[in-house]
């Protein structure tokens, strides 16, 4: 009995030893805390910053710029729309009422270009049936009166030597009359209105389709020039019209110049309309009536760094901040305050000192990083 004990002892022993020494190198054992993070990727800090190596800058195009302090204008945003330009558009509207039919080359369909004099459609004229009537039985008693002046004249002209020529004159001058008067009816019989281009451009927008029945005056294409356009804004602070010294809109990436034509004298929903010229390739983007910003700049000016705009960011507090490059693989988000200048850069009026290296490209992907 006591060797049985003994025995059993023995093994319970080497058993919990086994069971100590069972787990190989590397696995856990169940009482160990969690894992290292990995330090050699992009992470976000505890203070906030981002620790983003080398390899991983280059593989987003992380760039930066250095913040200089300087006199920036000082610019308003207003709301504004893309307008036509009445010297480079125009509109194509039906003089008469009737069927439209297509021109020569087929009716154009909206962002075709044409050319000035193009005829891009035709409108048959609608004729009341009496009226027609009334209009066939003219021109067939034209052409009868016609007839026996065409007689008439001949014969005069046989009888040259014993006939005054004031009488043969009168004879030609009645027939000449006649056949005018009977091609006039017969062209109003059978005549189309034809629409002609006004301009060189693009279709805008095109309301026409064969067999259409149109009214008088009725639009049926516009036609814009893509690179010349009027930008109309809206000012409700009427004293700045003397102090605006340029401005500009942002498309896409790039920033398009406008040239300040005047300022309405009538107010428009309690705003007063301003108007700029614009010219550009980068205009083929926009189309008349768009929406969009429109940054004047004042001839008064505010210290700031200009930065692009795609370098303010947003945090998780809904604070406006930046990035700054503190080290060679470190960032840091300034919280900072900023005015508009051009909708392509803006200025930063604090929160950035002279010097500091801001993140341009890549910032957006920055400040995803977690």
């Amino acid at each position: 009995m006591k060797s049985k004990i003994l025995m059993l002892t023995l093994f319970l022993a080497a058993t919990s030893a086994s069971w100590t020494t069972f787990a190989g190198e590397g696995h856990s054992h169940g009482d160990e805390g969690p894992a290292a993070a990995n330090t050699n990727g992009p992470a976000r800090q505890p203070d906030g910053s981002v620790f983003l190596p080398k390899p991983a800058q280059r593989q987003i195009a992380v760039r930066t710029i250095v913040a200089e302090t300087g006199e920036l204008p000082r610019t308003l945003a207003l709301a504004g729309r893309v307008a036509m330009d009445p010297n480079s558009g125009g509109k194509v509207q039906a003089l008469v009422a009737g069927r439209l039919e297509a021109g020569p080359g087929g009716l154009p369909v909206s962002g075709q270009t044409v050319a000035k004099g193009t005829v891009l459609a035709y409108v048959v004229p609608s004729v009341d049936p009496i009226e027609r009537s009334n209009q066939v039985a003219q021109l067939a008693e034209l052409k009868a009166t016609r007839s026996l002046a065409e007689k008439r004249l001949a014969r005069l002209k046989d009888l040259a030597d014993t006939v005054p020529r004031k009488e043969i004159e009168a004879a030609e001058s009645e027939l000449a009359s006649l056949t005018a008067r009977a091609k006039a009816v017969s062209g109003g019989l059978g005549n189309r209105d034809a629409l002609v281009a006004p301009v060189s451009g693009a279709i805008a927008s095109s309301n026409a389709v064969a067999g259409q029945v149109v009214d008088a005056r009725e639009l049926i294409f516009e036609i814009v020039d893509p690179r010349r356009m009027r930008v109309e804004a809206l000012a409700y602070d009427t004293d700045m019209t003397s102090d605006i010294a340029g401005a500009s809109i942002a498309v896409g990436e790039s920033r398009v110049p406008l040239e300040f034509i005047g300022a309405a004298r009538r107010l428009r929903e309690q705003a007063l309309p301003l108007s700029f010229a614009a010219t550009g390739e980068a205009l083929e983007r926009l189309a008349v009536g768009q929406p969009l910003e429109v940054y004047v700049q004042t001839r008064s000016t505010i210290a700031g760094i200009r930065v692009p705009a795609a370098s303010v960011l947003k945090n998780p507090a809904n604070q406006t901040i930046v990035w700054v490059k503190t080290a060679a693989e470190r960032f840091e988000p300034r919280t900072v305050t900023v005015a508009p200048l051009d909708g392509v850069t803006v200025a930063v009026t604090s929160g950035l000192a002279t010097g500091e290296r801001v993140a341009t490209g890549a910032a957006t992907l920055i400040n995803q990083i977690r």
